[in-house]
């Protein structure tokens, strides 16, 4: 007999979040048939509370906004990439008792850019500068050789995202969100947006662009996405990387050598096409 165990994935809002299938197939997958993964609406104040009441049957909690960096002070270590971010999205409830906190996004965007062929580039634009934004320069820092210039809305947002730089040992340029047209003839574009804030870029998409990597899964395609693809660029979405940092939670969290990322991404598609 084996011990049932239990993980979840927090945050506000969280009824759109498509961990739970992501997980619930991996464990089908591996047979794991006592593992159960849920949501639950858990905002910054209540967060505390849900942690302090989790007993030992609970293996993991993956974590979304705006609890990446709630989480950090409820922990008893971190790892060196998550910290790199001051971010927290996968907790690790280790048979000592003690609570380990990682960041999967970050080696999951490495993984979605590699699947799709982008190992190195030579500059990169961010459009953004919210928390993904921070996590995609540290994703940066380890593929990009050269400068990454983001495009910001504030002078604020600009400063934050150089002293992101100056912390992550990459150069870091920052513009106007006024000429986010110019970011589109990078090699690289990481747009880390929310819904509906790049529509207006669609129409600039250069002939024969480069690389595309828009974190967004829902909806999808968004109009920057689409108009990318039809002039012959290349296009990483917001699913390659939900499915990437979610293989690597499955990992962490029930200690299996390899999560199934085939039959993850499938579950993750057919989800998305019945909304």
């Amino acid at each position: 007999m084996t011990t049932p165990r239990r993980a979840a994935v927090l945050g506000s809002p969280i009824a759109h979040s498509l961990s739970p299938v992501l997980h619930r197939t991996a464990y089908a997958e591996l047979g794991l048939d006592d593992w159960s993964y849920d949501r639950f609406e858990v905002d910054e104040a209540a967060l505390p509370g849900f942690v302090a009441e989790l007993d030992d049957t609970w293996a993991g909690l993956s974590l979304t906004m705006p609890l990446k960096r709630a989480i950090i002070p409820l922990l008893d270590t971190v790892s060196e990439t998550a910290r790199s971010v001051e971010a927290v999205n996968t907790v690790v409830f280790r048979e000592d008792g003690t609570r380990h906190g990682d960041n999967t996004d970050i080696p999951g965007m490495i993984a979605a850019l590699r699947e799709r062929g982008v190992e190195k580039v030579e500059s990169a634009a961010i459009l953004g500068a919210g928390a993904t934004a921070s996590s995609a320069l540290a994703a940066l820092a380890r593929i990009c050789s050269g400068p990454v210039t983001a495009y910001v809305r504030s002078e604020a947002r600009a400063a934050e995202m150089r002293a992101w730089g100056e912390r992550l040992a990459v150069d870091v340029r920052t513009e106007a969100w006024d000429d986010a047209a110019r970011a589109l003839e990078a090699p690289l574009v990481v747009a880390t947006t929310p819904a509906g804030t790049t529509d207006g870029l669609a129409d600039a998409v250069p002939d024969a662009p480069g690389t595309l990597f828009d974190v967004l899964y829902d909806p999808w395609p968004t109009a920057l996405a689409a108009a990318w693809a039809d002039r012959g660029g290349r296009v990483v979405g917001g699913l390659d990387l939900l499915v990437h940092q979610a293989v690597l939670q499955v990992e962490q969290m029930t200690g299996v050598a390899e999560a199934p990322l085939a039959a993850m991404r499938a579950a993750g598609e057919s989800a998305l096409a019945a909304r």
